[in-house]
């Protein structure tokens, strides 16, 4: 499961290679989050089209970030609530991972919206990771890729916000309907079998930066 960006997404991924997945279109993530409402409704359609239990499963994957910071509480505390209650280890994806699994392209660069106006996103060569994942304006990203000589293909919410000015710098974008802008759970299942075991309560979010909302002195 992921819930980094506004769209909840689910997948069971059997060991015989099948694949029962929602994986929302791209407008959804121009829509405000409902993971509350989502997630779980969309966990329990993908188990009963698997035709699976959660005693059947041999672990949960879940997208730890970054993004929203209510999208991924909801998504840890469920994951981590469902694996506690039934048994089952946990295993960390990198949501930018995921995400760049969906680019069709050698140089990869997922973008998710952080707000504030900026981008959290990270560099793939392949499965290579370049850069680590990082939160930072557009025109610092495009000083970074200029210095570096990339030109990948960038694709999620970030880079359909930021179209404009990662055009400009020759940084090739999909139309705002592919799906590759999409944080697919096909892509955190497949990452995760390659992933560790963990308990449900060692796994916690990478928000890459403090939260927006902040105590009051």
């Amino acid at each position: 499961m992921d819930t980094s960006t506004s769209a909840a997404t689910a997948c069971v991924l059997r060991a015989d290679g099948e694949i029962f997945e929602i994986a929302p279109p791209p407008a959804r993530l121009r829509d405000p989050p409902a993971h509350a409402s989502e997630l779980m409704p969309a966990l329990a359609d993908v188990m009963a089209q698997a035709g699976v239990g959660w005693g059947d499963l041999d672990a949960i994957a879940v997208g730890i970030g970054p993004g929203t910071f209510t999208g991924l509480r909801i998504g840890l505390a469920t994951a981590r609530a469902l694996g506690s209650a039934n048994g089952l280890p946990l295993r960390r994806v990198s949501s930018l991972a995921a995400l760049a699994a969906g680019i069709e392209a050698p140089l990869r660069l997922p973008l998710v919206d952080a707000r504030r106006g900026e981008l959290f996103g990270a560099l793939y060569d392949g499965s290579e990771r370049l850069w680590a994942p990082f939160a930072a304006p557009p025109k610092e990203l495009l000083e970074r890729l200029r210095d570096g000589n990339f030109r990948p293909l960038a694709a999620g919410d970030g880079s359909v916000r930021f179209r404009g000015m990662l055009e400009e710098a020759g940084i090739q974008v999909p139309a705002d309907d592919s799906q590759a802008h999409v944080v697919r759970a096909l892509h955190v299942c497949r990452l995760g079998a390659e992933a560790a075991d963990e308990p449900p309560e060692a796994v916690l979010p990478d928000y890459l930066r403090d939260p927006d909302a902040k105590p009051q002195q």
